[in-house]
């Protein structure tokens, strides 16, 4: 057989042998209490098990391997932390285990106890041939409550993972929501493609300083697009010379210095999410929106989220342009926010930190209004969802899109089926 020891930790886990006739590899009888707690830290695989040999109740450790000899082979012999395990369960016993103090450790074998269907299922995901997912033969038939109850458990383990971005963040700011969720925001305005740059202009241009100059545009932008590094070059049109002269002469009072332009990608592109287009968007909201994220703790409705970032206007001259000094073939139109991009924002920036200052704070209320934001976004459009769908999975919301992406990204990319509540239901099936 091939398999690896979380196999069998997953075997000894939930019982899935053969328990008549249960013996000792020196044949004492052997009966299961509990399996105990399954430890994911150093130490003995399972704490607090309770097991009975012949006549003695027993309550202590159990350690599991694939081969007996494996106990000295991973250095417990000399590691007093396993010296109260009370049974060694083993696919193969291959060496009997005394410890140092000479108390001999009762083993139990599970080589001719696994069930053959239970072993082949396992052998079929973990060692198939699949091109999209472990299980893709087995998920779309997975009931759907077990697969909702699941999809829930997987999308808190990520906003809890990427919440603690957020809070180490928040701690690097001294305790400042407002400028975290700025540059959390303004990294999210990048998107995945020019992501890394917005995230080291928000880094180099304070908000404290953009709250400044909110009351002239003008100057919002030039600190905005001088720090971009699009104001480097020689510019003909009017407009991004007047922002050249009030960068010029902000650069030097605020003593900054400029994100290196070539950062920035355009290409594969289209020209409506265009770096240019994108920093114009994030001039005019941050002109428009004062204290933001006080603002979205106390905004409920989604229609009116989704206003903060679909009624902004750019500068007139973004009108027909979609970089500087090249006018654009297209008809003249504003360059407002489409209503994916405001959605992807809610749930990459607004949901996140909803979650992780209910989170930080210990309010419930926080949390339960980051998922039923997300539970009431429509589902992303992706390749990892469209293979799920076509697989047989139904997506109708972000709720069920985010987690789908961490279930594919953390548990099937590494085939993590013995882990995954679909997995365990599907090797279960009988």
């Amino acid at each position: 057989m091939l398999f690896t020891e979380d196999f069998l930790h997953y075997v000894w886990k939930f019982r899935l042998f053969d328990r008549i006739d249960l013996q000792t590899e020196d044949g004492k009888t052997l009966e299961i209490f509990s399996t105990g707690v399954h430890n994911t830290d150093a130490g003995p695989d399972f704490h607090n098990a309770r097991i009975k040999i012949d006549e003695t109740i027993w309550a202590g450790n159990i350690e599991v391997h694939l081969s007996a000899s494996d106990w000295q082979k991973h250095g417990h012999t000399t590691d007093d932390a396993y010296n109260n395990v009370i049974l060694h369960v083993v696919y193969n016993d291959d060496l009997p285990l005394v410890l140092t103090n000479g108390r001999k450790v009762p083993t139990l074998q599970l080589k001719d106890r696994i069930p053959a269907e239970l072993y082949g299922r396992y052998h079929q995901m973990v060692f198939g041939n699949q091109t999209i997912i472990p299980c893709e033969a087995s998920i779309g038939a997975i009931d759907q409550l077990i697969m909702n109850n699941w999809l829930t458990r997987v999308l808190v383990e990520r906003l809890e993972k990427k919440s603690a971005a957020v809070i180490t963040a928040l701690s690097l700011n001294r305790g400042d929501w407002e400028e975290t969720f700025y540059q959390f925001l303004a990294a999210n305005f990048g998107f995945k493609t020019n992501a890394l740059p917005f995230e080291l202009l928000a880094k180099s241009l304070p908000q404290l300083t953009l709250g400044k100059h909110k009351n002239n545009p003008m100057q919002v932008e030039a600190l905005i697009f001088g720090q971009a590094g699009f104001l480097d070059a020689d510019l003909k049109d009017d407009y991004p010379n007047k922002l050249k002269k009030e960068y010029d002469f902000l650069r030097k009072k605020y003593s900054l210095k400029p994100v290196e332009n070539h950062l920035w990608k355009f290409m594969r592109l289209r020209p409506q999410n265009f770096p240019t287009i994108r920093l114009a968007q994030f001039a005019a909201l941050i002109v428009n929106s004062a204290h933001l994220f006080s603002k979205i703790l106390e905004i409920k409705d989604i229609d009116a989220l989704r206003n903060l970032f679909a009624s902004i206007k750019t500068n007139g001259y973004w009108d027909d342009h979609f970089r500087f000094d090249i006018p654009s073939n297209s008809k003249s139109s504003p360059k407002t926010m489409g209503a994916s991009s405001v959605d992807i924002l809610l749930i990459n920036t607004l949901a996140l930190f909803l979650f992780s200052y209910g989170k930080h704070h210990q309010q419930q209320y926080y949390i339960s209004r980051s998922l039923k934001l997300l539970e009431n976004l429509p589902a992303e459009k992706n390749n990892i969802t469209a293979d799920f769908v076509n697989l047989g999975v139904k997506i109708t919301n972000a709720f069920e899109s985010q987690a789908l992406l961490e279930l594919k990204n953390n548990y099937c990319n590494y085939k993590k089926c013995l882990q995954c509540g679909v997995g365990n239901k599907i090797l279960k099936l009988t």
